[in-house]
């Protein structure tokens, strides 16, 4: 047996043999229960990072503007017009400058997309650094004025919690990714109260799968976080609100004109951000020092508007239910937009789910001024969009609206208006506001799932039947001439009863020459005792391919399990064809009762 035969036969013994997984609807496995009880340290951690980067905003936000030191929330509204309220964004944002350059990196921007390029290239590895730096630097951006939420921060200092916890075990990447979004989707709870939609923002938008080995764990963290939260914040929802739609039989068509409205808005918002970034890039200074000058235009902005400063929970309750005149939340609308545009090109650090629903809200309420039934129904259905359209996660925006208000009659309405905003978002641009920082830095991420066509295919439907094999009792020099002017590369070893002994490339024949001295021995003397890497007809291609990558083998002879008989052969070539069938199913288009045909 030469060296590559035996180093095949030893990668493939595992692959094909015992360890072979009985085909079912998922691939969970026990270590499900360990991730899942690991999900309950994990929602615990994330719940009480929230609790901390709220208390920290609050503290922050009152030794600032107030010059208080407690954590009683308190409302910009109140705020003068002065030289400090354009010195102290500046300042939070130099200090921040600083915290990233001499801290860390990571800090910078809203968290969500940093969160994504740990997930999918960092190995769901994060330092301790971040879950550090992030919420205190969030703490400074908002509590400085900054028009910013406090999601995207703790998103990311959550999911630095369950990524470090899953570094102190012997987890995979696969694993480690399970619960850094775990803790993500405890945070968002904490603070929002929004369980469900956590769990559905991690499958929309973090765990690029939906299987139950990362759902259940994320669901469980999100579950014990909103356990934690009555004892943490207010219990019930954030935002209280009921209103009867009474709508027209034609209303829905209103609501998803909303959500179209609010997807352009979502698309010019997004073109918006990133022609600042770029006009950021070109300065000619640091970008250490970019989130000062964001701060500047923060500054500038709070003198025409107070309320755009801060998060705005407060504006957002006023939009639900208060009476507002037309020309404040016009002002609102456009000091808002354009401070939140500035400071998070210029890669200070804060959310945008926050300035989103405000954004959205304030032009849902205007159009509802002009539309049948209570503005505030109008305000809710264009946050909603607004944030499904923006995040590309329409079914995370419908059930995160009715969470935070309680109020499931809207389920409908906000359907209609999520889809619409989403469809627009999604022919209108190539990515999202998460996403087009990531492919400017040169990585791809494609949003869609699907089921893999190779784990839908049995190796019988794509085998090679008609196999040319070489008898076992063929001496080594006649084995050598046909491996070395046959038409194949690697040839099965077969008996006279048709069983497998083994496979011969033209590899295994350059080493015999060399070798010498065997011309008294045959093929299967040499190849008999290799532990093969072998597939069954009734295994799904996916594992062979599993099988391929595992043994650097680019053919896997089929036998049948019972008697070892060798049945068929799968090569790359077979696997292409399965990608070329999907590829037809997805551009090939035809009408099967075309006009004109009379049955």
């Amino acid at each position: 047996m030469t060296a590559n035969t035996a180093e095949a036969g030893a990668s493939g013994t595992v692959a094909s043999g015992a360890g072979r997984r009985p085909l079912g609807d998922f691939t969970a496995d026990r270590r499900l229960l360990m991730l899942a009880a690991m999900a309950v340290v994990v929602g615990s951690g994330g719940a009480g990072a929230a609790w901390v980067l709220i208390r920290l905003i609050t503290l922050t936000t009152n030794l600032v503007w107030f010059g208080r030191f407690d954590v009683v929330s308190r409302s910009l509204e109140t705020l003068s017009p002065s030289a400090w309220m354009v010195a102290a964004p500046v300042l939070g944002g130099l200090i921040i400058g600083l915290m990233a350059r001499f801290g860390s990196e990571k800090i910078r921007g809203h968290g969500i997309p940093e969160a994504i390029e740990a997930i999918l290239i960092g190995g769901s590895r994060m330092s301790p650094k971040v879950a550090v730096l992030k919420p205190i630097s969030s703490a400074i951006s908002i509590g400085t004025g900054g028009p910013f939420g406090a999601e995207g921060p703790i998103i990311m200092t959550g999911g630095a919690i369950g990524s470090l916890f899953a570094q102190f075990f012997h987890l995979s990447a696969a694993e480690r990714k399970t619960l850094l979004v775990a803790g993500a989707a405890a945070g968002m709870t904490a603070i929002f109260g929004t369980p469900v939609a956590a769990v559905l923002l991690a499958v929309e938008l973090l765990l690029f799968e939906w299987r139950p080995r990362s759902f259940i764990p994320v669901a469980v963290a999100a579950v014990t976080a909103a356990g934690w939260r009555p004892g943490l914040f207010d219990a019930g929802p954030l935002f209280p609100f009921s209103a009867d739609p009474n709508l027209p039989w034609w209303g829905l068509l209103l609501c998803a004109g909303l959500g179209a409205l609010a997807g352009l808005q979502s698309g010019l918002l997004t073109k918006l951000l990133y022609g600042l970034e770029d006009a950021f890039e070109r300065l000619p200074i640091h970008w250490m020092w970019w989130p000062a000058l964001g701060g500047l235009g923060v500054g500038l902005g709070g003198l025409v508007e107070p309320r755009a400063l801060g998060v705005g929970y407060d504006v957002i309750r006023d939009l639900l239910t208060g009476h507002l005149l037309v020309q404040a939340v016009v002002t609102l609308l456009v000091v808002k937009a354009l401070i939140w545009l500035v400071a998070l090109s210029s890669g200070t650090s804060g959310g945008v789910l926050a300035p989103l629903l405000i954004l959205g809200g304030a032009m849902g309420w205007l159009a509802g001024q002009v539309l049948p039934g209570d503005p505030g129904f109008w305000a809710l259905l264009g946050m909603a969009a607004m944030l499904g359209g923006t995040m590309r996660s329409p079914l995370t925006s419908v059930i995160f609206a009715i969470e935070l208000t309680g109020d499931w009659r809207m389920l409908t309405p906000l359907l209609a208006a999520c889809v619409a905003a989403y469809a627009v978002t999604v022919l209108l641009l190539k990515r999202s506001i998460l996403t087009e920082k990531i492919a400017r830095r040169g990585r791809h991420i494609t949003r869609e799932y699907g089921v893999d066509p190779y784990e839908l295919v049995r190796v019988s439907e794509v085998m090679v039947e008609a196999v040319d094999t070489l008898p076992g009792d063929l001496p080594i020099p006649q084995a050598v001439a046909v491996l070395q002017q046959g038409r194949h590369r690697v040839y099965p070893i077969v008996e006279a009863s048709g069983r497998l002994v083994g496979m011969a490339s033209r590899a295994d024949a350059l080493a015999w020459r060399v070798e010498g001295g065997l011309e008294t021995q045959t093929v299967a003397e040499r190849v008999s005792d290799a532990a093969l890497p072998v597939a069954h007809p009734d295994d799904v291609v996916a594992r062979v391919v599993a099988l391929m990558l595992a043994t650097g083998q680019g053919r896997i002879p089929v036998t049948d399990p019972a008697t070892g008989r060798l049945v068929g052969l799968l090569a790359r070539k077979d696997l292409l064809r399965i990608h070329a069938g999907t590829s037809r199913a997805e551009e090939e288009r035809q009408a099967y009762f075309p006009a004109g045909r009379r049955g």
